[in-house]
């Protein structure tokens, strides 16, 4: 039989042991990297492509959107090339990204595919940068609806272009 005195440290000893244990890191899903978006991520250089999607409005046709986050304090790139299986990649000019900065191509239209290209399904591309820098993403293309309402559509006479080897 536990005497008062037990009792007392046995309730202490619980609501001590509570917050520490609570503390813990057992590897919850919440200690994990989750993205709750469509677009895909990749961190893999010194410049991070986030949030990367194919928008198309007309079967074939699409714009690539996605933020290029340089991590490098120091140095600028720039995203010189892009080449995808299946698909023509038009940029129509070298696409500039400050160091410690981030772009967003949502707004500039400034990367158009065009090929085998509709929504629900997924494009291979390759982001070549002017600092060697190649980024390889299998990127879902979805609708140009609801939140990609906005998205500036490439245009499709764009003078410069890279096709599929």
């Amino acid at each position: 039989m536990l005497t008062p005195v037990r009792r007392r440290l046995a309730a202490a000893a619980t609501v001590l042991l509570v917050p520490v244990l609570g503390g813990c890191n057992f590897g919850y899903q919440t200690d994990q990297l989750y993205q709750p978006a469509v677009g895909v991520d990749d961190r893999a250089g010194p410049v991070d492509v986030l949030g990367a999607v194919v928008v198309s409005d007309i079967d074939g046709k699409g714009t690539f959107v996605a933020s290029l986050v340089n991590t490098d304090l120091e140095d600028d790139d720039t995203l010189t090339e892009m080449t995808g299986e299946d698909v023509e990649v038009q940029i129509t000019e070298p696409i500039d990204v400050p160091a410690d900065t981030l772009v967003n191509l949502a707004d500039t239209g400034a990367v158009g595919v065009e090929g085998e290209v509709a929504p629900g399904g997924f494009v291979r591309l390759t982001l070549t940068f002017e600092s060697g820098q190649e980024t390889e993403v299998n990127v879902p293309v979805v609708d140009k609806a609801e939140e990609f309402d906005e998205v500036e559509m490439a245009n499709p006479s764009s003078p410069s272009s890279t096709p599929t080897p």
